[in-house]
């Protein structure tokens, strides 16, 4: 009786552990915002590991950890405006935890392929940034570039560096084998700052971010003249109300991940399944949803 017992048990032991996959991500991180007019464009890396909890045959489970990197610029853009009046740039690293539930269209027990969507809550840490002539990183929050916590703009608040996000997407999946499958995904971010970018509204005045902020907040704020040829001064009143223009208020900062997704499943599996063509190893039929 104690045998059977303690087979038992190693038996639902393992087939609950069955029900967990490890992930790992591998693809392309991409931003869209003030700085940048077209999607994949100054594409960087992203990396990322998951732990998935498979609840039935058609609904996952996941957490996982991702990491990336952004960057935009206007000298990459195909407005003459961005290029010679703005002339902004950022780069930031991306590190993300998330929460997201996964739903496929089909049963990948019994066939080898699927559609699938996935929605959640993330919560993801950024800090944007440029390179000086050396190549050493300026943080750009700390210099306040559109007057955020200046005693001039009460209405600008500082933002903060960690946020919450909602990601969703979907993509392909395909069944390699009992035991392990891959993704083919997109992943959107909805952000609820404009400020991934370090842009958002108009620039402030000079005297007042010189004063408060320092010399190197100005230099950062206006870029316009590193581009020869172009208006040598910081934009003030003086100048037309379109160029005192910065970013566009109304919209947010959104953030994406693009690439493979590959899961191992962990202690084996419920076995062989109908879309590998054989038996099941515990010798159970499957059951299509």
């Amino acid at each position: 009786m104690k045998k059977v017992v303690f087979f038992s048990f190693l038996f639902l032991s393992q087939a609950a552990f069955a029900q967990f996959h490890m992930g790992v991500f591998l693809g392309g991180a991409n931003y869209i915002g003030d700085l940048n007019d077209k999607p994949y464009k100054r594409t960087k890396g992203a990396f990322g590991l998951s732990l998935n909890y498979e609840v039935s045959d058609r609904v996952m489970l996941r957490t996982g950890f991702n990491l990336g990197k952004v960057e935009g610029g206007d000298q990459f853009s195909g407005s003459t405006f961005q290029k010679e009046n703005r002339n902004l740039s950022f780069q930031s690293a991306i590190s993300e935890f998330n929460l997201i539930g996964e739903l496929t269209a089909f049963n990948l027990n019994n066939i080898r392929w699927s559609p699938y969507a996935f929605a959640g809550i993330a919560v993801y840490h950024f800090n944007p940034y440029i390179k000086d002539s050396s190549g050493a990183k300026i943080f750009l929050k700390p210099l306040s570039t559109e007057g955020e916590g200046l005693t001039a703009y009460p209405d600008r608040k500082p933002y903060s560096l960690t946020q919450f996000a909602i990601p969703f997407g979907g993509g392909i999946k395909y069944n390699i084998n009992d035991d392990v499958r891959l993704g083919l995904e997109v992943g959107f971010r909805r952000l609820f700052t404009d400020y991934l970018d370090d842009v958002s509204s108009t620039f402030v005045d000079e005297q007042t971010l010189l004063a408060e902020r320092g010399s190197r907040a100005v230099q950062y704020s206006y870029r316009g003249d590193e581009v020869p040829g172009e208006y040598p001064l910081y934009p003030d009143n003086g100048y037309p109300a379109k160029d005192v223009q910065r970013g566009n208020v109304k919209t947010k900062d959104w953030y994406y991940f693009t690439g493979l997704h590959l899961t191992f499943r962990l202690g084996g599996g419920y076995g062989k399944t109908e879309a590998s063509g054989k038996k099941s190893r515990y010798g159970c039929p499957t059951v299509p949803m």
